[in-house]
């Protein structure tokens, strides 16, 4: 097996029967691409593996991915056996696919299956930290104002039951770089303080926070340290063994294009004995912590294989070269949009304090308006209301082309000249 795939090696690796390319040829699902970041014709060849029809430009990976060709065939065919042939043997079987999910999702991440639990999402995730650790009065947890809810009104609701403080670090606008916040954060972490949580990246202005730093951080002050994932996991290259993280949360529904309500946290060893589970039933996982802190009772198995395979088609193409591919759509589509008149950008202009979320206030447009009528004309993204950076979000990822950013840049050009 050569180091390296070319195009025609590729088509036929998808093209061996849905996902059973990484079943039955496990080499293959791990064999490298040629490092062609920018390469049309690769990207192309990604892009044929999903449903999207090729007039409809996807731009909202921050919410919510779809799913190569091969998961959605994985999904339904064993769904589908699952109701055919309802066997006590076939469930068993089934359970038991749930090791070799958490045994690609944690070489994924670079740390050992024992300290993977599959949950649902990472609002799950996030809620089982919130939930499994013992806090009460006297104790303070440290947030990030720019946290989703799940880390952050989950902390603030539990703190009224359990007695437990919640100071909150405001985030900074414009992004002011990595010894700005770890200043901010190193002023709020006091002797009280039990955890820090923050979001990796955030899906407001899309700021990539300095996790390493503040891990770190954390760790000197004997602080535990819960990392959002979720516009982190399948997008960055994430290696948890470097990050050192006490927990990291991530859903498959989002940058993985895995399978609805799947997702991950990492529970880090020097912590477990610490961290109680917050659901007790059956159908336990098989190893290391998930045998105490998975029991979720019937879970929909299908999903959790294909979650597994998902995570092969990634490893398939790289990570970091999805990282790449990802940042560089992104960067083109920053660029294109700060050069429209009217056009108000809350994403930091550097890239080092971003990834591949977009943020930015077209002048005069309602975001909803302008959100509706893009969809109109089959260009997908989000929009935010209020008074904290309002506007629209783009978030490209690598089954995008170039083509797809020049329309998004065109139209919005056209609505901030034309109106709505």
């Amino acid at each position: 097996m050569t180091a390296s795939l070319d195009r025609r090696q590729f088509a036929r690796l998808f093209a061996l029967g849905g996902s059973a390319a990484f079943l039955g040829h496990p080499g293959l699902a791990h064999a490298a691409l040629p490092a062609r970041t920018s390469g049309a014709g690769l990207w192309e060849d990604v892009r044929a593996r999903f449903l999207m029809p090729p007039d409809l430009t996807v731009l909202n990976a921050a919410n919510l991915c779809p799913s190569p060709r091969s998961t959605l065939e994985r999904v339904h065919a064993l769904t589908e056996r699952l109701d055919r042939e309802p066997l006590p043997s076939f469930r068993a079987e089934m359970h038991g696919v749930k090791a070799e999910t958490r045994r690609r999702v944690a070489a994924h991440l670079r740390v050992a299956p024992e300290s993977v639990l599959l949950t649902r999402n990472t609002s799950e995730a996030n809620n089982w930290v919130s939930t499994g650790l013992d806090l009460g009065p006297g104790d303070e947890v440290v947030l990030f104002g720019d946290n989703h809810p799940s880390n952050h009104q989950a902390w603030t609701e539990k703190a009224r039951r359990f007695g437990y403080t919640v100071t909150i670090v405001d985030p900074i606008h414009p992004h002011p770089g990595t010894d700005r916040y770890v200043d901010a954060f190193a002023r709020a972490l006091g002797p009280r303080t039990r955890v820090l949580a923050f979001t990796h990246l955030t899906n407001t202005a899309g700021d990539l926070m300095p996790a390493a730093e503040l891990c770190a951080l954390a760790r000197e002050r004997g602080v535990l340290s819960l990392v959002d994932g979720a516009q982190s996991f399948g997008l960055l290259d994430v290696d948890l063994s470097t990050l050192d993280p006490d927990f990291y949360s991530g859903s498959a529904h989002k940058w993985p294009c895995g399978p609805k309500e799947t997702g991950v946290l990492y529970v880090n060893p020097r912590v477990q004995e610490r961290f109680w589970p917050s659901v007790y039933s059956a159908y336990t996982g098989e190893t290391g912590l998930s045998r105490t802190h998975e029991g979720l009772g019937q879970r929909d198995e299908p999903a959790l294989q294909a979650f597994g395979e998902q995570m092969e088609f990634l490893s398939g193409i790289g990570q970091a070269r999805i990282e790449a591919r990802s940042r560089e759509l992104a960067t083109a589509l920053h660029d294109a949009l700060v050069a429209i008149d009217g056009v108000r950008m809350w994403t930091s202009p550097h890239a080092d304090r971003r990834a591949a979320v977009l943020t930015f206030e077209p002048a005069g447009l309602d975001p909803r308006r302008l959100t509706d009528a893009l969809e109109a004309e089959g260009i997908v993204c989000a929009n935010r209301t209020g008074a904290d950076r309002p506007g629209i979000r783009f978030s490209p990822h690598f089954y995008n082309s170039m083509e797809d950013v020049e329309r998004a840049a065109e139209a919005i050009r056209r609505h901030v000249r034309q109106g709505l």
